[in-house]
């Protein structure tokens, strides 16, 4: 597996909730269109702007509140991770189970703006600003992590490993 990924960067502020990224209305809908509503009042018109590859970076205590499977949407757009100064550790597990890379990274957000060019390392726990060659630091993934990332979420690693039936 590629742990190192190179995108464009969104950056989002504090305590940031899981239903600010994923509204009620929202949740009676298919993943596809659920996910055209990430952060609709937060930023207006983001679905529209963001791309495959995309990066989300967030201050503290990002995915505050319920535990709503906002990873699904997230990955569902192609955002190919999320980088935060801090995650709530519920919200951080989701993206995991998920398949979605989560790096937690102290001062991350000083460090980039709207637009700029992250390129990160999950394993080894690394962002660089391709613009500024800045490079922080934060913490390397654990093998276990790993392993779940590779299989694409908990349950698709689950499934290789005979515990649960494969999904159709």
């Amino acid at each position: 597996m590629d742990t190192q990924l190179t995108g464009r960067v969104w950056i989002v502020g504090d305590s940031v909730t899981t239903d600010a990224m994923y509204p009620a209305f929202a949740m009676k809908l298919p993943v596809a269109e659920a996910a055209k509503h990430i952060f609709y009042e937060l930023r207006p018109g983001w679905t529209d702007q963001v791309a495959p590859g995309d990066i989300v970076v967030a201050r503290r205590n990002f995915g505050l509140g319920s535990s709503r499977p906002v990873a699904a949407l997230f990955r569902e757009l192609g955002v190919a991770a999320l980088v935060a100064e801090e995650f709530n550790s519920l919200f951080l597990r989701n993206c995991i189970n998920h398949g979605l890379p989560a790096l937690t990274v102290p001062g991350v957000t000083d460090a980039f703006s709207d637009g700029a060019t992250m390129r990160l390392d999950f394993a080894e726990g690394w962002v660089e600003n391709t613009g500024s060659g800045r490079r922080l630091d934060g913490g390397a993934l654990p093998p276990m992590v790993l392993d779940i990332l590779e299989a694409g979420g908990i349950l698709p690693k689950l499934a290789r490993e005979g515990y649960v039936p494969i999904p159709a």
